[in-house]
């Protein structure tokens, strides 16, 4: 019993000195030994106790560098693996920014790409509705009436036919007539075609070997004459030797006058077909060869073989006017739709 007691008795005081150095330089060289490892456990697992000993017992600036190291990682794996209103926090914190861009970025894009009301034309331009009204613009309507005109064609008076063209006509008062003109090898045929009824009213047939002058120019009228007329013409003239009487000149439907007058149609600049198809310009030279090969195949007596072209003014005769006025203002002349009337 005696012995027993002996080895019971507490150590003395150098012993216990001796195990409280041990156990001071444990736990000084713990951290030391890992240092990569500890924030992570200390962290999980003995948060309460261990930074409190380091803290108080140890260096100063260990926690602040494995702070300093770890701090990005030790937030993340702490908010997905123990705090689950972390992501709450983090989505509030970032996801409001990225989308508000993208969406003002969309916007953006979006609203520039998006054309203007105010550079979108809602309705056409008075000049466009004018022209569509022509009926010669109707699907069909120009290749019904070129096969018509060319049934009417007589071939051994005047021969093959060249060209066709869609012409105006311009009268001595002053007044505008839609026609169909067709270039063959011995007549300048002027149909005044309804593209209404599909029906030809009038053919004024010229011999090309008559003609002997093409005038091409602008418009003028008497000194005093309250008429206008923009643009250029071009007239062409037969029998020079024969003057129109008076009671031609004053008859606003006579026939018998040795010219004619043509203009541009309204319609040339709908299409590139219609504008080769009113191409005066083009007009001119077609028909300056055709009657220049009919001069030399069937010269007519009295008159000298070609054809004079000159640049000069296109004088009308007419002083008032009214009915020319208000004709050519309203396109009497032509085919158009008149609302619930046609002509």
């Amino acid at each position: 019993m005696a012995e027993a007691e002996e080895e019971r008795a507490p150590p003395s005081d150098e012993e216990q000195q001796q195990q409280q150095q041990q156990q001071l330089s444990s736990s000084a060289g713990g951290p030391e030994d890992t240092q990569p490892t500890a924030p992570t456990e200390s962290t999980g697992d003995t948060q309460p106790t261990a930074p409190t000993e380091s803290t108080g017992d140890t260096q100063p600036t260990d926690p602040t560098e494995s702070t300093g190291d770890t701090q990005p990682t030790a937030p993340t794996e702490s908010t997905g693996d123990t705090q689950p209103t972390a992501p709450t926090e983090s989505t509030g914190d970032t996801q409001p920014t990225a989308p508000t861009e993208g969406k003002e970025e969309r916007a953006a894009d979006v609203g520039a790409a998006r054309p203007q009301r105010s550079d979108i034309s809602v309705e056409p331009s008075l000049d466009q509705f004018k022209i569509r009204r022509f009926f010669v613009l109707r699907p069909g309507t120009l290749k019904q009436a070129i096969k018509d005109v060319e049934a009417l064609v007589d071939e051994e008076v005047d021969g093959s036919v060249h060209s066709i063209w869609l012409m105006a006509e311009v009268d001595h008062w002053n007044n505008e007539k839609e026609r169909l003109v067709v270039i063959a090898d011995n007549s300048l045929l002027v149909f005044k075609y309804d593209f209404v009824m599909f029906n030809c009213d009038q053919i004024h047939r010229i011999p090309l070997n008559i003609i002997d002058r093409i005038s091409h120019g602008q418009f003028s009228f008497p000194k005093h004459s309250l008429l206008q007329r923009e643009g250029e013409g071009l007239r062409l003239f037969w029998d020079r030797l024969r003057e129109p009487s008076f009671i031609s000149r004053w008859n606003p439907f006579t026939t018998d006058l040795p010219c004619i007058t043509f203009i541009n149609h309204p319609v040339r600049s709908i299409s590139d077909t219609f504008a080769s198809l009113c191409d005066i310009q083009n007009f001119q030279e077609r028909l300056k060869e055709a009657a220049q090969k009919a001069h030399a195949m069937k010269p007519f007596p009295g008159k000298a073989n070609g054809v004079l072209v000159l640049k000069q003014q296109l004088h009308i005769e007419a002083y008032v006017g009214l009915m020319s006025f208000l004709g050519n203002q309203n396109k009497l002349g032509y085919c158009m739709a008149r609302g619930n009337l046609g002509f």
